[in-house]
């Protein structure tokens, strides 16, 4: 996904924070985020940490919705973070930049390059996250726990053509993001393995076969 500060330089990255009037927020680990950032039209980057989009169901159940690395970009419009039965959290220590919307999208920046590199790196990321949604709606479509782990290898052997596939946290938020049970997918996983379908190493899964894409 694209940086959303790819060809901008320090100097303008300063210059067009303060040209966007942005708003800087540290969180703790296990902080939750949603309370300071809950509007309903602002555009946020993650600057520095980790942190994650869940869901929680009425029965209290948590889903794992997104996870947000550094430069990650979400916002109530791209991630539905208003809604009351979603939380983010800081999964490490984090540093959120937080920007208007309404300022954002404003002709009278036209002028400034760096503005204009920023808003085309902002539509790149935009349309890279509404491609990944209708990939993850495909993978949660099929019917099996078997299914639902192939169609996910296979997106993200599509992604790198790399049969190394890296989980960034754990394997329970795999099974949180696929929105299946835990221990029926890790008793899937073994089926796996034991079938020569992958090799796991930690939070390495190796495909030891070529899925076709």
């Amino acid at each position: 996904m694209t940086n959303p500060f790819n060809d901008i330089s320090e100097l303008q990255k300063n210059k067009l924070f303060k040209l966007l009037e942005t708003h800087i927020y540290t969180f703790n680990k296990n902080e939750e985020m949603i309370s300071t950032l809950k509007s309903e039209n602002i555009i946020c980057i993650l600057l520095e940490g980790y942190a994650q989009i869940v869901n929680i169901s009425y029965n209290g159940e948590e889903n794992l919705i997104e996870e947000l690395t550094e430069n990650s970009v979400f916002g109530t419009n791209i991630s539905n973070i208003s809604d009351n039965e979603y939380q983010i959290r800081a999964i490490k220590q984090s540093k959120i930049l937080v920007i208007d919307y309404n300022k954002l999208i404003n002709k009278k920046y036209i002028n400034y390059s760096y503005y204009n590199v920023f808003i085309t790196n902002l539509f790149d990321i935009v349309n890279s996250k509404c491609k990944e949604n209708n990939d993850r709606i495909r993978i949660l479509t099929k019917k099996t726990i078997r299914d639902k782990l192939l169609a996910f290898f296979e997106n993200e052997y599509k992604k790198s053509r790399s049969k190394y596939i890296y989980v960034p946290t754990n394997l329970k938020d795999l099974a949180d993001y696929l929105s299946i049970n835990r221990s029926a997918m890790f008793r899937e996983l073994k089926y796996l393995k034991e079938e020569k379908f992958i090799k796991i190493d930690g939070k390495r899964i190796t495909l030891l076969y070529t899925p076709i894409v």
